[in-house]
C-alpha cells in the first residue's frame, strides 16, 4: 500500500514540520496510535470514544488526554480529561465522552507520549420527532482473503448516521495459504485460542489502513458472530474446537470476549452475564435491537431432526428472548415507526420445515423461531425489519409463518442479509448467477439473491419507507476496484411487501468528513501545555505500580 501522510513525514530525512508532536529522528515504530480510533454505541447524550496505545516499554502504564469537539479543527471543546491505560487491557483506551447533544456530529483526538492521533468523526443519536435516517451494515470481514475494499468505500460517505457490523468482524482461523495468496499475513499465524491470541488478531486487523479509515469516519454499532471466537459457536462449544487436542472452550472463550471487549468500540457489559444485546432509539423513526445468536444462551447445533424439532430448544437464549420481546411491544407501543433487528443468521426458511437446509441457522431452532414470530404477532408489530450477515452473500425476502403455504397470508417483516467485507460466497460469476436464479425459482418469499459480489447495504429510513440498497465492489484483490449498487428495493410503512425501488436515494447534507493528520492543528500544542501538569500527576500515581 502506498504510504499514509504521516507515514511519509515519519519517514522523510529526520524532521518533523510538528516538533512538538512528532520529535526529530522518531520513527512510525514509536507512534502510539499505531491501530487508529474509533467510536461506538452512540447515546443522544454521549459516546465511545476507544483507541489503543502501543508502549515502548510495557512494564508500566501509560497516561493519555483526550477531547471532543463540535469542529474538525478541534477548537470549540465539548468535553475533555486524562486517563490511563495498561497491560491488564492490553494498552487499550475506552472512554465515554458525555454531554453531548442529540443528532449532532463530534470530533475527537487522544494524545499520548507526547504524539497525537489522527482526527475522529462521531454523531450522536437523535430524540424526538426524526424524519431521515441513513445507516449502512456489512459483516464477515476475513483479513487474509483480501483488501477491505468494502471499509474504504463506506468511509467515504459523508451521509451515514451510523455503521453497524453485524459479526465476524475477525477470523479465528490460520488460513495460510489465503495469507501466501494475498499477502496479508495474519498475526498470530496459528490459529487463534488464547486471549494473547485473540489480543494479536485484533491488533493485526486494525493495522489495516481501511479499516482504520471507516471507523475513523463513523461511529459504530458491533455485535459478535461466531468467528470472533470459533466457527459455530455455541454457549458449550463449537465446531472449530477440540477439547483434546485445544484445550478447554471455557478458557478459549474467556480470551475471546476479553479481548473483543478490550479492542472494539463497544461499552462493556457491567456484569459478564448481562451479555452485549442491546437497543438503540433513534427518536421517533428507528428501534434498533442488535442481538447475540451465539453466545448469550444457544443451544448446540442439532445432530437429528428429532433433537432440531425439540420445542425447548433456544437460539438466543430465554432471558433474550424475553427482553426482546418487550423491547419490540414496547416499541411498538411507543409509536416507533420502524423496529430492526441486528443479528447474524438467516431468520427466513432456507428450506421447507421438513428439508432445513442449515441447522446453524434459525432454520435449524424451529421452535424458537416460532416464539419470535408469535410474539411479533401477539404485539401486532409493525414495520419489522431483519438486518443480518454471516452467509457471504446478499438476499431480501419476506418473513412469514409458513411461506410455502397455499395461503401464506401477510408477511410479519422483511430480512435483508448484507454480502460481506471480504468473505467469500460463491467465487464463479456464472456459477453464483445460477444459483441464484435456482433459488428464486424456489422460494416464494425471495425477492433478490446474489451469491457473488461483496459489500453492504445502505437503509435510507423514512416514516413513509424504508430502501434498502445493496452496494459492491467487483474485486478484493487489489485496491482497483469499482463500486456499483447492485439492488435497490423498498418497503412501504404498513405493508411488509419488496418492491423494487424508483431510483436510488438521496444522500443527506453531511458534516465534513474529519481530516487525517491531528498533527497538523497548532490548537493542540496549547491543549497540551494546559494538560501537561496534570498529565504528569496521573503518570505519577501509576508508574510505581507494575501492570498486571
Amino acid at each position: 500500500m502506498p504510504l499514509t501522510r504521516r507515514e511519509f513525514l515519519l519517514d522523510s530525512a529526520g524532521t518533523s514540520l510538528f516538533a512538538p508532536a512528532i520529535k526529530p529522528g522518531s520513527d512510525r515504530m514509536r507512534y502510539p496510535f499505531q491501530h487508529g480510533i474509533a467510536s461506538g454505541d452512540p447515546l443522544t447524550d454521549r459516546v465511545l470514544l476507544w483507541t489503543r496505545i502501543t508502549p515502548l516499554d510495557s512494564t508500566f502504564g501509560i497516561s493519555y488526554r483526550w477531547l471532543i469537539t463540535t469542529d474538525p479543527q478541534l477548537q470549540q471543546v465539548v468535553n475533555q480529561g486524562i486517563g490511563f491505560t495498561d497491560a491488564s487491557r492490553d494498552f487499550t483506551v475506552k472512554v465515554d465522552a458525555d454531554g453531548l447533544l442529540p443528532a449532532t456530529t463530534y470530533y475527537y483526538a487522544f494524545e499520548a507520549d507526547g504524539h497525537y492521533s489522527d482526527v475522529g468523526r462521531t454523531r450522536t443519536l437523535p430524540e424526538g420527532s426524526v424524519t431521515h435516517l441513513r445507516i449502512a451494515y456489512t459483516s464477515c470481514s476475513n483479513f487474509a482473503k483480501g483488501y477491505f475494499n468494502v471499509y474504504r468505500e463506506l468511509a467515504k460517505r459523508a451521509d451515514l448516521d451510523a455503521i453497524l457490523h453485524l459479526g465476524d468482524y475477525i477470523y479465528e482461523y490460520a488460513d495460510l495459504e489465503d495469507c501466501a495468496r494475498t499477502g496479508r499475513i495474519n498475526t498470530p499465524l496459528h490459529e487463534t485460542q488464547s486471549l494473547k491470541d485473540y489480543r494479536q488478531r485484533h491488533a493485526c486487523y486494525k493495522q489495516d489502513k481501511d479499516l482504520q479509515e471507516v471507523h475513523r469516519q463513523h461511529p459504530f454499532l458491533v455485535i459478535w458472530d461466531d468467528h470472533e471466537v470459533a466457527n459455530n459457536a455455541w454457549v458449550g462449544g463449537a465446531d472449530n474446537h477440540d477439547t483434546a487436542s485445544e484445550g478447554d472452550w471455557r478458557l478459549r472463550l474467556s480470551g475471546a470476549v476479553q479481548a473483543y471487549l478490550e479492542w472494539m468500540p463497544i461499552r462493556e457489559p457491567s456484569r459478564p452475564d448481562v451479555g452485549i444485546y442491546r437497543s438503540f432509539r433513534f427518536g421517533d423513526l428507528v428501534d434498533l435491537t442488535m442481538l447475540d445468536t451465539r453466545l448469550a444462551g444457544r443451544d448446540a447445533q442439532a445432530a437429528t431432526m428429532e433433537e432440531r424439532n425439540l420445542s425447548g430448544r433456544t437460539l438466543l437464549g430465554y432471558q433474550q428472548e424475553e427482553w426482546l420481546y418487550s423491547n419490540l411491544a414496547n416499541a411498538q407501543q411507543q409509536g416507533v415507526t420502524w423496529k430492526l433487528s441486528g443479528q447474524q443468521v438467516m431468520v427466513a426458511q432456507l428450506g421447507t420445515n421438513d428439508m432445513p437446509f442449515n441447522y446453524d441457522q434459525w432454520d435449524g431452532y424451529p421452535a424458537a423461531r416460532q416464539r419470535l414470530f408469535d410474539a411479533v404477532s401477539r404485539a401486532n408489530v409493525d414495520n419489522w425489519v431483519v438486518l443480518t450477515g454471516d452467509i457471504h452473500s446478499s438476499w431480501a425476502l419476506e418473513l412469514y409463518q409458513d411461506p410455502f403455504a397455499d395461503d401464506p397470508g401477510k408477511p410479519l417483516g422483511v430480512e435483508f442479509v448484507t454480502p460481506a467485507v471480504t468473505s467469500p460466497g460463491i467465487e464463479s460469476y456464472p456459477q453464483a448467477q445460477l444459483a441464484g436464479a435456482s433459488l428464486e425459482a424456489l422460494l416464494p418469499h425471495l425477492n433478490f439473491v446474489d451469491f457473488y459480489f461483496r459489500g453492504y447495504v445502505v437503509l435510507d429510513i423514512t416514516h413513509e419507507r424504508l430502501q434498502a440498497e445493496w452496494w459492491v465492489v467487483d474485486n478484493i484483490d487489489t485496491h482497483r476496484y469499482s463500486t456499483e449498487c447492485l439492488r435497490a428495493l423498498q418497503v412501504q410503512s404498513g405493508s411488509s411487501q419488496l418492491r423494487p425501488a424508483a431510483g436510488l436515494s438521496q444522500a443527506k447534507a453531511a458534516p465534513p468528513l474529519a481530516p487525517a493528520f491531528a498533527d497538523d492543528l497548532a490548537f493542540l500544542r496549547d491543549w497540551k501545555q494546559q494538560y501537561s501538569g496534570r498529565l504528569e500527576g496521573v503518570l505519577a500515581a501509576h508508574t510505581e505500580r507494575p501492570s498486571l
